[in-house]
């Protein structure tokens, strides 16, 4: 009776699994001039250049579902160069072009050493996230480039503190290794850029912004414009060093001529510790809040 109550939810058609792998092998149609594949999985089909806009929905999707299957529903993206080091080896360096003698080398040393300051930070700041979601429901998850750099430093800071978190690599001539701490089925690989900093933003509460390039620079005013703009809704974004943005980027200036309003300069804040950062976006939501406060987290307590 049992078996005969299964037929009630039995699929009517073979899935495409259970189609691809029953294909049995033609000596006549199975060349590399035959077209007699499975369009899903003919690699020679789905890279044509007409191809482009199926695959972009395919770079949407995938970390889009995957995600929902592991219930991640609020994440805080950590930005920053992929170039910073880790302490230990920033100071292996600078050892290293002491002896050497080489003054411009140990010049380089010494500020990669400086540098590294912001990589620990990063590596705190993860932590802390990762314990803290360890109370709330959902949890919050941190979300990376994927890389080394600060983009390990984040990783790496959930790994440590026992929690997932989430890479966003891309396909890059360098730098595309993803880093050896982001969760295995939450480590994602982009073709695309803009697909790429879309899901950064999908189910971002918060931004954390440390120094970093082109590609931080990019993040960040993207980030940045979309809210300005309000095609995205606000939230916290981080800059990580307040005398680091400030020497690279005087916003005080596109004020004084113009360019921006001085509201827009409440678009963003500086912290320079983890602790510092975390305390803001918990600010931003209440997360500090006693159980009887009202609000979205409000039952998380």
């Amino acid at each position: 009776m049992d078996d005969k109550r299964q037929e009630l939810k039995a699929r009517n058609f073979p899935t495409a699994q259970d189609d691809a792998a029953a294909l049995a092998s033609l000596p006549r149609y199975g060349g590399p001039d035959s077209a007699y594949r499975l369009a899903f999985i003919d690699e020679d089909f789905l890279l044509r250049e007409e191809l482009r806009p199926v695959r972009m929905q395919l770079e949407l999707l995938k970390p889009e579902l995957v995600q929902q299957q592991h219930g991640i529903e609020s994440t805080i993206v950590i930005f920053g160069s992929a170039r910073i080091l880790p302490a230990d080896v920033a100071r292996q360096a600078l050892e290293q072009a002491q002896r050497s003698g080489d003054a411009q080398a140990i010049a380089r040393a010494q500020s990669r050493l400086r540098m590294s300051h912001y990589y620990e930070e990063a590596r705190r700041f993860a932590a802390l996230v990762t314990e803290a979601s360890k109370r709330l429901s959902p949890p919050i998850y941190v979300v990376t480039g994927g890389g080394p750099g600060i983009m390990e430093a984040g990783n790496r800071g959930a790994h440590e503190a026992g929690g997932k978190s989430i890479g966003l690599n891309i396909v890059l001539p360098h730098e595309q290794e993803p880093n050896p701490y982001i969760t295995p089925q939450l480590c994602f690989l982009f073709h695309y850029f803009g697909l790429r900093k879309m899901h950064f933003l999908m189910r971002a509460i918060a931004l954390v912004c440390f120094p970093g390039g082109f590609g931080t620079l990019d993040e960040l005013f993207e980030v940045l414009t979309l809210v300005q703009t309000r095609k995205s809704r606000k939230r916290p974004v981080l800059l990580f060093g307040r005398e680091f943005w400030s020497r690279l980027i005087n916003f005080d200036v596109l004020v004084e001529e113009g360019m921006i309003a001085p509201e827009d300069l409440q678009l963003f804040q500086y912290v320079e510790t983890a602790e510092e950062a975390w305390q803001a976006i918990a600010e931003a939501y209440g997360l500090d809040a006693p159980p009887s406060t009202s609000g979205a987290f409000a039952d998380d307590f």
